[in-house]
């Protein structure tokens, strides 16, 4: 029988998700509410068009708050900066003025795929790399999430059985045996992974867990658009003889994931009464896909760091 998610599983829960315009904070926000939560959607990019996102996108928090409802759950979209202290600041007293409390924190804000470049980017040394756009990555990757969690945990303490998650790219392991990309990057998510420890061990005694997850090979928006592809047909992206101007996939995007499959991931353990056993661990969604048996939306389970 086909695996479906457990609809009501966090109905009047509230849940937030930093950078859910698109990739993976799309994904999650999306599984947020096809278990019934209440998603609160920020990110830079918004039908308003007052704050300037590094990415010239037509994606919006509004239309990711809009999936969250069609789902089943009530997705509320606000635009935030976070790089900016003073609109979290304000963003938490709004969600402590409306809902009192977050149940499930995601930190996925991110904003730095342009400036980390495409393959023939990678592997660039630091003393050649470009330094303004080295350290924006820091700031955009790591920075963000410090800025957030400072003013939005005292939320997700005010109750037990909170949720902190962490979003970055490789494990912990992995990370730490071998280079990723530039030493900007590099750093970049491997402190993220250190961040989800850290801020572990700090919510522990009020019965809060924090946790890391990083998706496989995601099949983002921008992904896919650099295939000349879709999410229903991208296979094709595999074939040889691509239309000009996009390439053909190595072989490996066979194991590639959707945004919903992280999202699972991250609605699966904050439906858990015992997640407080992952607290500080650094995990995949493969990982949690077969702990717990959810699928992709094509009913896979890929795992494309295997």
């Amino acid at each position: 029988m086909p695996w479906s998610p457990s609809r009501g599983a966090l109905r009047g829960r509230v849940a937030l998700v930093a950078g859910a315009t698109r990739g993976a904070g799309r994904g999650i926000a999306a599984a947020l509410g096809e278990v019934g939560a209440t998603v609160i959607c920020t990110g830079r990019s918004s039908v308003t068009g007052t704050i300037r996102s590094d990415y010239d996108r037509a994606e919006t928090i509004e239309e990711t708050a809009e999936l969250v409802t069609d789902l089943g759950g009530t997705g509320i979209a606000i635009q935030v900066d976070h790089l900016d202290p003073v609109q979290v600041r304000r963003l938490a007293e709004r969600v402590r003025d409306e809902h009192g409390r977050i149940d499930v924190l995601v930190n996925d804000i991110w904003g730095a795929e342009r400036l980390k470049g495409g393959p023939a980017d990678w592997n660039t040394p630091i003393w050649r790399h470009d330094l303004d756009a080295g350290l924006r990555i820091l700031r955009l990757g790591v920075e963000t999430h410090l800025i957030t969690s400072h003013h939005l945990l005292p939320l997700v303490i005010t109750t037990s059985g909170g949720l902190l998650v962490e979003v970055t790219d490789g494990t912990t392991a992995y990370n730490a045996a071998r280079y990723r990309i530039s030493v900007f990057y590099d750093l970049t998510k491997a402190a993220v992974n250190r961040l989800a420890f850290s801020q572990g061990h700090e919510l522990a005694p009020y019965g809060a867990t924090a946790i890391a997850i990083t998706p496989g090979w995601l099949r983002s928006e921008i992904m896919l658009d650099n295939y000349g592809v879709t999410e229903e047909n991208w296979r094709d992206a595999l074939r040889p003889n691509r239309p000009a101007g996009y390439p053909t996939a190595p072989h490996g995007f066979t194991a590639s994931e959707s945004p919903r499959y992280v999202g699972r991931a991250v609605a699966a353990v904050a439906t858990d009464p015992d997640r407080a056993r992952w607290n500080q661990q650094s995990l995949t969604s493969a990982q949690l896909a077969r702990e717990y048996g959810f699928t992709d939306i094509d009913g896979s389970q890929p795992d494309s760091w295997a």
